[in-house]
C-alpha cells in the first residue's frame, strides 16, 4: 500500500491544518485547475456547502485528513476548480494519488449500493469499529466490494502480446485482462482469459504485482507468462485487434503509473515506449 495514504475509520481532531476533499459529481472528481490537476481542499468544500459530518472519512493523505462525498451531478465547480473523470486523471497521476481517489470512489459506491439490506430491505447502518454496513433487522453485514481481475503480459521471443478493447480508440493497445470467475484460481483465470480473447495457450504463469483499479471496484492482479502455442484469433468482442510487439514497434501504450505499463516494460524493457511515450 502506498505510504502516502493511511486508511482509517475516524478522523483526527481538527488542528487548523489542510483538509483534503474528494468530491464527486456524476462520477467526476473535483480538482484544482492546475497542471497537473491537484486535489481539492477545505475551501472548495466550503464553497459547495459541504461539512465533514455529512461525508465519509477516507484516511490520512500525506499526514492530512481526507473526506469524500457525492454532490448533485449538475453542481458547478468552485472558482479555480474543475470536474474531471477519474480514469483520465489516473492516466497522468501518480499511483499513490490514484489509489487515494480510487479508494474514495469505491467507498462512495459501496455506501450507495448498501443503503438497504439486500435480504430484507431494511435500511442499513454503519457497523461500529469496522468499515461495514449492518442490517439491524436480519444481521446481514456488507463490506466494501473488491472484484479481483487478472492482467497479464504474454511474452514470445522478446515480444509482448497486446490487444485493443473496443472501448479504446484506434491505435491504443494494452495487455490482456479479465475478471476471476467463481471457483477459479488466478492462474486458471490467466489461461482462460488469454485463450478466450486471443486463442493462444500460455505457460510459466508467474505473479508480478497488483494495483487497485476503481473501474468500478477491481483489484488488478498482474502476471507474466510465456507463449505455449497457437496463433492469434481474436474473439471480436472483448478484443478487436491484437498482435505481438517488440520494443521498437510498440503502439500507443498505457503510462508508467499503471500496472499495464509496468508489465509491458517487464517483457520488452523499461526503455520501451509507444508513440509520444504512451497515451494520456
Amino acid at each position: 500500500m502506498p505510504l502516502d495514504m493511511v486508511p482509517s475509520l475516524s478522523p483526527p481532531a481538527p488542528d487548523g491544518g489542510p483538509v483534503y476533499w474528494l468530491v464527486f459529481a456524476g462520477g467526476k472528481l473535483l480538482v484544482r485547475g492546475d497542471k497537473p490537476p491537484r486535489l481539492a481542499e477545505q475551501a472548495a468544500a466550503a464553497a459547495l456547502g459541504l461539512a465533514p459530518d455529512k461525508a465519509l472519512y477516507v484516511g490520512l493523505w500525506q499526514g492530512r485528513p481526507c473526506f469524500t462525498l457525492e454532490v448533485d451531478p449538475n453542481a458547478p465547480a468552485p472558482e479555480g476548480h474543475d470536474w474531471h473523470g477519474l480514469y483520465g486523471l489516473a492516466m497522468g497521476w501518480s499511483e499513490e494519488t490514484t489509489f487515494l481517489a480510487g479508494r474514495a470512489k469505491q467507498l462512495l459506491a459501496w455506501e450507495r449500493r448498501n443503503r438497504y439490506c439486500g435480504c430484507c430491505a431494511t435500511p442499513m447502518e454503519d457497523n461500529p469499529g469496522e468499515r461495514a454496513r449492518r442490517c439491524p433487522s436480519c444481521g446481514l453485514v456488507a463490506y466494501p466490494r473488491v472484484s479481483p481481475a487478472v492482467i497479464v503480459a504474454v511474452a514470445r521471443e522478446g515480444q509482448v502480446l497486446l490487444g485493443r478493447s473496443p472501448r479504446f480508440p484506434a491505435g491504443r493497445m494494452s495487455v490482456l485482462a479479465g475478471f476471476v470467475e467463481p471457483g477459479e484460481t488466478l492462474e486458471q483465470t490467466v489461461a482462460r482469459e488469454v485463450g478466450e480473447e486471443v486463442g493462444v495457450q500460455v505457460k510459466d504463469i508467474r505473479y508480478f504485482s497488483s494495483q487497485p483499479w476503481p473501474f468500478p471496484d477491481s483489484l488488478m492482479v498482474g502476471f507474466t507468462c510465456a507463449w505455449a502455442g497457437g496463433e492469434i484469433e481474436i474473439d471480436g468482442q472483448e478484443i478487436v485487434e491484437a498482435g505481438w510487439y517488440g520494443p521498437d514497434s510498440l503502439p500507443a501504450i498505457p503510462p508508467r503509473s499503471t500496472i499495464a505499463r509496468r508489465l509491458i516494460d517487464q517483457v520488452v524493457g523499461s526503455g520501451a515506449k509507444g508513440p509520444g511515450g504512451g497515451w494520456v
